[in-house]
């Protein structure tokens, strides 16, 4: 596997050539730039941008991105919009100020950009015409407005908005008495009756669904085309002909019962017939429509009762009905699809260790195309990254690397250019970690590991240097060889930082994800870990005196399972864990999906496998020190149990401490300053418990 793929290497378009010296001036100039370099600062993540959404044009001549860039003084990560000339090179904002941007989509005429914004004091479809530096809003929408889509003769778009559910008749059936003008009372009761009623970051929702709206390109009145007490999902596919919408949704009655289940409908924008395209049993997403408009692309996954399932590539023929699989002998997950004419389509997927683009044929030819998607994660080393591509192949998409967030870059006529270099005047004056591909073999069956390790900036083989484990979470998620401000933090503070793809990782395969199913977390994946430490030790530079664990969400629970089964670790610092599965299926946004797809039955049917799962059960074992990071909000992991946990260690008499992110939900790094915070707070620990 190469570490840095060849896209990676290309010269960016916006880098001045540099003036001919002599090898003796050239040398003496790059130690003196590299003596001057520094390591990765806390106060650098309050500076670090990157790119997403990458947007080209049907015509293959422009690009709009958004542009992220986090602001020390909002604490927050703000969106811009930026465009880029494919045969100019120039660069240049669009919109570039206190507001945010987001979903920017091409008209098929490559003049207008859809985009949403809170420009106009609320969430609204905007509409920008380049030749005429004219814009407007489309829209006035109560609630934010998702999955953009231009009709193929520019005259319409499509959008998902939530509309509210009428009241039931149990609330309608509730006295309530009348509120004196200018009385304080206290906020009402919220009722409850629906199963799916909350979500991390949202919280307790009010009682509404996403419905299928069209409004015209010019502005005016929106339209609702769908109804009922159904959740329709995006991306909306528009028929050819403009005149009707293909969207994916569940409309069974038990739907919030359900997972995995979907289906294909169409519906006409003149008279809102809805009609059925697909009947399958499991999930059709993501539909995409052949330029011609007689054959759908969509993505198929099994309703299998299990931990993981890859999704399939399949075509229908919608004129016969017919439906058939391609790319049926990959062992992965097919995402995104998208025609680049009627006979080919690219899709993204992820393979060891590496998010992919390929080419595909109706003929069922398959082609990589760039192997180097990333970067949209910047704290950890998640494969991530998304594409668009023109008419003519061209390929724009978010380019990751080891030593850089997401910068834009595009694929045409078999090479990749680098675009722009977002974090260069920050991160050319930084001296990052150099990121090492590890393979190892577990002790548990045998499996090979592919992991990656993190050496600090002047690193020196010679000498010894404390160890910090880093997992992953998910479980069914994956590391790769990328930018990760966390973990640079951690190798800038003289760590190495070993990080693996433990079994149930992405992008090796059914087999090897379906390794955890029914034994999440256990002493397999535990092992993993350990086989990782071992071979780290073998190398000679890790100090076995100095031995750390730390992971988040999923890598939460690896760490406090390890630690009650070892003690060989120094400290650990645990994020959003789950302690007690009973309770955090019972509690948490995703207990429907999880309890049929993780475990064998219901908890109070399968009491002791959900005990054995569960890391509280080994509690009575621990002596390492442990950290408790989570945010209060936290619906995915609830904070109860990290409370449960640091409860029991206070009761042993175990050191510990627990940290409580005020406002933060599951994703208890999205602020700049809660990241810090995290990474400053496991520094702190581990240095209190090394042995120096």
């Amino acid at each position: 596997m190469k570490l840095f793929p060849l896209a990676s290497l290309v010269t960016a378009l916006s880098i001045i050539p540099a003036l001919a010296v002599s090898p003796a001036a050239a040398n003496t100039s790059n130690n003196a730039a590299t003596s001057a370099l520094t390591p990765l600062q806390a106060e650098d993540i309050f500076r670090l941008a990157g790119a997403s959404d990458v947007q080209i044009s049907a015509d293959g001549k422009r690009i709009v991105y958004v542009r992220q860039q986090n602001n020390i003084m909002t604490d927050r990560t703000e969106s811009s919009l930026w465009l880029l000339d494919l045969a100019t090179g120039a660069h240049y904002p669009l919109f570039a100020d206190k507001f945010n941007y987001s979903q920017p989509r091409w008209a098929p005429d490559n003049n207008r950009i859809a985009f949403v914004s809170d420009r106009d004091g609320s969430s609204q479809i905007q509409v920008h015409w380049l030749n005429e530096q004219k814009t407007a809003a489309i829209s006035q929408l109560q609630v934010r407005p998702s999955q953009l889509s231009w009709s193929p003769d520019g005259q319409q778009l499509a959008f998902l908005a939530e509309v509210a559910a009428p009241a039931t008749d149990f609330a309608k059936s509730v006295y309530q008495p009348r509120k004196p003008a200018n009385a304080n009372w206290s906020a009402s009761p919220i009722v409850v009756e629906r199963t799916y009623y909350q979500a991390d970051g949202r919280g307790v929702m009010r009682s509404a669904y996403a419905q299928v709206f069209v409004v015209p390109a010019s502005g005016g009145v929106e339209q609702q085309l769908t109804s009922g007490p159904y959740q329709h999902n995006g991306p909306l596919a528009w028929t050819a002909d403009s005149k009707a919408l293909i969207f994916p949704a569940n409309r069974h009655p038990d739907w919030e019962l359900q997972s995995r289940q979907a289906d294909l409908y169409q519906v006409d924008v003149q008279s809102r017939q809805l009609n059925q395209l697909t009947r399958l049993d499991g999930e059709e997403a993501e539909p995409s429509l052949s330029p011609d408009g007689k054959t759908l692309a969509f993505t198929y996954t099994r309703p299998d009762a299990v931990s993981y399932v890859n999704s399939k590539l399949k075509l229908l023929d919608l004129r016969s009905g017919e439906i058939r699989m391609l790319a049926a002998e990959l062992d992965r997950s097919v995402e995104s699809p998208s025609w680049v004419n009627n006979s080919t389509l690219t899709f993204q997927y992820t393979d060891r260790g590496q998010t992919k683009v390929a080419q595909i044929s109706t003929r069922d030819r398959m082609t990589d195309l760039v192997a180097d998607l990333g970067g949209t994660s910047w704290g950890r080393p998640y494969l991530s990254g998304m594409y668009s591509v023109a008419a003519n192949g061209t390929v724009a998409y978010t380019q990751g690397s080891s030593q850089r967030p997401a910068e834009v870059a595009v694929f045409s006529n078999g090479r990749s250019r680098t675009l722009t270099d977002l974090n260069g005047g920050l991160l050319s004056q930084r001296k990052l970690g150099q990121v090492q591909e590890l393979r190892y073999t577990s002790a548990a069956g045998n499996e090979e590991i592919q992991a990656w390790y993190i050496t600090p900036p002047d690193f020196d083989p010679s000498k010894k240097y404390p160890l910090i484990l880093e997992i992953h979470g998910g479980p069914h998620l994956a590391y790769g060889p990328q930018f990760a401000a966390e973990l640079q933090r951690y190798a800038a503070a003289g760590y190495v930082v070993l990080y693996n793809n433990y079994r149930g990782s992405t992008s090796y395969g059914e087999r090897f994800a379906m390794l955890l199913h029914y034994n999440y977390a256990s002493e397999h994946d535990f092992q993993d870990h350990m086989s990782g430490v071992d071979a780290m030790l073998a190398k000679g530079f890790i100090d076995e005196n100095n031995l750390f664990i730390a992971g988040g969400s999923a890598g939460g629970i690896g760490t406090l399972y390890a630690v009650g089964l070892t003690n060989r670790f120094n400290a650990a610092a645990a994020t959003n864990p789950v302690v007690n599965w009973t309770s955090k299926v019972l509690s948490a946004d995703s207990y429907v999906g999880q309890i049929r797809n993780q475990f064998p039955g219901m908890p109070w049917e399968q009491q002791a496998h959900y005990w054995q799962r569960s890391p509280l059960s080994l509690v009575a074992n621990v002596s390492t020190p442990v950290l408790l990071f989570t945010g209060e909000q936290d619906r995915r992991t609830p904070m109860a149990d990290t409370e449960q946990y640091y409860q029991a260690l206070r009761l042993r008499q175990i050191d510990s401490v627990m940290v409580r992110v005020p406002d933060a939900s599951h994703g208890v790094t999205n602020r700049p300053s809660w990241m810090i915070a995290k990474i400053e707070h496991a520094l702190a620990w581990f240095k209190r418990y090394r042995k120096d």
